[in-house]
């Protein structure tokens, strides 16, 4: 090897081993930062799912507390089992029943990206959770979370994110633009609101939770405001790595997401205070209405849009939630289907209109196809959850019997309450 000026010169057809390992080195460094940015990421929001669980804890009735909690985590492993074996192949026809050599190849990046996509899926069961609180038989739920997690949410999945179907073609070759569903305002909210909506109508409602003509109401105020405001803090921080990290590399992180996400927060916060007249319950829900319904557009809309689209969220969470408890009658515990059932259609549907370049947003969307997205996840989880749903309540049913229920399902389940003194 000879040097000239000063730098290497080597014979024809000789390898130059250091400019590789340099180049090895570079994209081990990137893979390494990919992995490392999506597994904090996937941590931040199974940091969630304890936010999910104190909601739904301090919502609930005191008798019904250690369900909430114990519900949620058996919820989270139980999908962990079916969107590992079944669900993240349906959805992108990725398998993991190669050696571990295999698997680990680019630092593992495929192993962190599934834990991160498992942590939305898990999020579905955790939704519907909240609205049949109090009255659900418990391995029946687990069964549910199972074929939801296994079969109905990766079926959508995989059309949003994956291109299954060709649908995202046709889209764009019809309104100039495919579905955009950024961090899953429509995948994972509104199919886990509207799956949701149909678990508590097959259910039915609390028992004296109304009268039976129909005239009379019995209030169930929550049990802990403090619990309630935790999970609520939890779900907010935590949501931040929801949107950010759903770039899922380095190199595509925006800060964009990141303001957008805080100002739908506050948008949705203040809302929420105004119309809910200061009560505690609305005021926390707030923040996550506004933040479910700025998931799909948080990396095309200017931050005021999102101001707006979250302020819109919280005043539909505050009237849909009294419109569906105190005239239609449908005993939905936690709101599940105004929260994210609505706010997820909403935010779908704004990204198309707040996100083009006239109002300010970075274009490359249409508002057409974020409707026909939208109407299309809100089919799939409707139909799915009728399944589902209507398949386990015609063979081993989902409602505890009356005495259970009175009892609480703490003591009928758990054989113990949060505070067994009581």
């Amino acid at each position: 090897m000879r040097e000239i000026f000063g730098e290497r010169c080597l014979p024809r057809g000789a390898i130059d081993t250091g400019n590789q390992q340099k180049g090895g080195g570079m994209e081990n460094l990137k893979s390494g930062g990919d992995v490392l940015f999506v597994l904090l990421g996937g941590i931040m929001v199974l940091a969630m799912h304890s936010g999910f669980a104190f909601l739904e804890l301090g919502t609930v009735r005191w008798k019904n507390q250690v369900n909430a909690l114990v519900k949620i985590l058996a919820d989270f492993s139980i999908s962990t089992i079916a969107y590992f074996f079944i669900g993240y192949g349906i959805a992108y026809g990725v398998g993991f029943f190669n050696g571990a050599e295999q698997l680990a190849q680019k630092n593992g990046y495929e192993l962190v990206k599934f834990f991160f996509l498992l942590t939305f899926a898990g999020a579905v069961p955790a939704i519907v959770s909240g609205g049949i609180a109090e009255r659900a038989k418990f391995y029946p739920q687990l069964a549910a979370s199972f074929l939801l997690v296994g079969f109905v949410y990766p079926f959508f999945e995989g059309i949003a994110w994956n291109q299954h179907f060709g649908i995202q073609v046709w889209l764009k070759s019809a309104f100039g633009a495919e579905f955009h569903d950024f961090a899953g305002s429509v995948v994972v909210h509104a199919v886990g609101g509207w799956i949701g909506l149909v678990a508590v109508l097959l259910l039915g409602a609390r028992s004296g939770r109304y009268s039976k003509d129909g005239k009379g109401m019995t209030a169930h105020p929550p049990s802990s405001i403090p619990f309630l405001a935790l999970g609520a803090w939890i779900l907010s921080v935590g949501w931040f790595g929801f949107n950010v990290m759903s770039a899922q590399t380095l190199d595509k992180v925006s800060g964009l997401v990141a303001m957008n996400s805080l100002m739908a927060m506050a948008g949705g916060t203040l809302a929420a205070l105004a119309a809910g007249r200061n009560d505690p319950g609305f005021v926390h829900n707030g923040p996550l209405a506004g933040l479910v319904a700025v998931c799909a557009g948080s990396d095309v809309m200017h931050p005021i849009a999102s101001l707006l689209v979250g302020a819109v969220a919280g005043f539909i969470f505050v009237n849909m939630f009294t419109l569906t408890q105190n005239r239609w009658k449908i005993d939905d515990v936690l709101g599940v289907w105004p929260l994210h059932g609505l706010c997820g259609a909403w935010g779908g549907i704004a990204a198309g209109i707040f996100g083009v370049k006239a109002l300010g947003g970075m274009g490359g969307v249409s508002f057409m196809s974020q409707l026909a997205g939208t109407a299309l996840g809100i089919s799939v989880a409707l139909v799915g959850g009728a399944l589902v749903y209507g398949l386990l309540k015609a063979t081993v049913g989902l409602r505890l019997d009356a005495e259970d229920e009175f009892n609480g399902a703490d003591l009928s389940i758990h054989k113990i309450n949060a505070t067994p003194e009581s």
